[in-house]
């Protein structure tokens, strides 16, 4: 009996590249402006987040099992409807208490719906098939702004027996549901964009030459109507046309269109082999040595009988283990300086390497100070 166990730290060669797909994006494709809408949002308009407690109905014996908040919930719901019960009396298996969450967005009338999501708070196995029974949704105010109740969408579903002997199925996660449009807004959150006949823009990236980018681009259109404040605000002046008529105005503001600058920046998420960058990163000159090793452990069992009618011998066995490094043999290879992201991707994939490989090549740039760029790990 053998087993064999070998750990390789070099990864397989891909046959293509994720790296020079991303990376090999020059900086002229950015060279058309991005709408203001899609890079800055009006100070003021912003979603609010919504809360609530519930309980879903209907679960076929896949509900709670029977915690004593779960019956306290569905004692006072019966009362609501003139039904008196000792919650000991209750049996609470095809019932959920739930958690409801929401997002609100700004401007959004009474009478308008919003998507609910659903979370089991109890024990419960699944929320297949459940409704949820009315319950409020709440500001961070503590005032209601809006009434939840449907049919839920679960995405997932658990199926089987559970316990000795039995076998169970269950796909993504069953005790989370959506509602679509299952909450009725009962009371507008106010919202105020223009104030003293000035509107703010907020950048979604602060960033202090973006922020004097965009200010150029409207001043451009509307004169000396605008100024950035920061790296994140640029304030709006509006013009005496537009008076009575703000809303038109701000249309005309999104529209326009501004090249906004963009970080040198390399995000790298070793868990999926991921590399990501901006066009504006720069490598200066270096020496780049990066070599493979190979770790190979083989562990045998030997068997030890005794001789030909021997008394006293007994057969045993002997472990026997192996062990192999191999180092492949590197050389240092000169980079000279790479002004442009695809002549950056390009050297370092003509050098063969995977992209964990040039994970840790970027790492080690970034320590010798050759990498002119922000590395982000995930």
């Amino acid at each position: 009996m053998s087993r064999y166990i070998s750990f390789q730290m070099n990864c397989l060669k891909a046959t293509s590249l994720l790296f020079l797909l991303l990376m090999a994006v020059t900086h002229s494709a950015f060279a058309s402006g991005a709408r203001v809408k899609d890079i800055a949002m009006f100070a003021g308009v912003r979603d609010n987040q919504l809360t609530g407690y519930g309980l879903v109905v209907g679960l076929a014996g896949d509900g709670d099992k029977n915690p004593a908040q779960t019956l306290q919930t569905l004692g006072n719901v019966l009362q609501r409807f003139g039904v008196s019960i000792s919650a000991g009396s209750i049996s609470a298996k095809n019932v959920a208490i739930v958690m409801l969450t929401a997002d609100i967005p700004a401007f959004k009338k009474a009478g308008t719906r919003l998507d609910v999501n659903v979370a089991s708070m109890g024990d419960a196995k699944s929320l297949q098939g459940g409704i949820l029974l009315q319950a409020p949704l709440l500001g961070a105010d503590g005032k209601t702004y809006a009434l939840a109740q449907g049919a839920l969408s679960i995405g997932g579903l658990s199926a089987g027996t559970d316990g000795g002997g039995g076998a169970s199925v269950q796909r993504n996660h069953p005790t989370v549901g959506i509602i679509s449009d299952g909450a009725l807004i009962e009371k507008e959150i106010p919202a105020q964009i223009v104030s003293d006949h000035h509107i703010e823009l907020i950048l979604r990236e602060p960033d202090f030459t973006s922020a004097s980018r965009l200010a150029e681009a409207l001043n451009e259109k509307w004169t000396n109507s605008s100024i950035a404040l920061d790296s994140t605000t640029v304030r709006i002046h509006i013009p005496e046309a537009f008076d009575t008529d703000p809303v038109n105005f701000l249309s005309s503001v999104e529209a326009v269109e501004v090249e906004s600058d963009i970080p040198a920046r390399i995000v790298i998420n070793e868990r999926t082999g991921t590399i990501v960058a901006t066009s504006h990163i720069r490598i200066s000159s270096c020496a780049i040595s990066h070599g493979n090793i190979t770790i190979s452990v083989a562990s045998t069992l030997n068997v030890s009988q005794p001789n030909a009618l021997s008394q006293n011998g007994q057969t045993t066995t002997t472990p026997s283990t192996n062990t192999k490094v191999k180092e492949d043999k590197g050389a240092i290879i000169l980079l000279p300086e790479l002004p442009t992201i695809d002549k950056v991707a390009s050297a370092l994939n003509t050098l063969g390497m995977t992209p964990r490989e040039m994970m840790s090549i970027f790492q080690a740039m970034k320590q010798a100070g050759a990498l002119q760029a922000e590395l982000v790990l995930r």
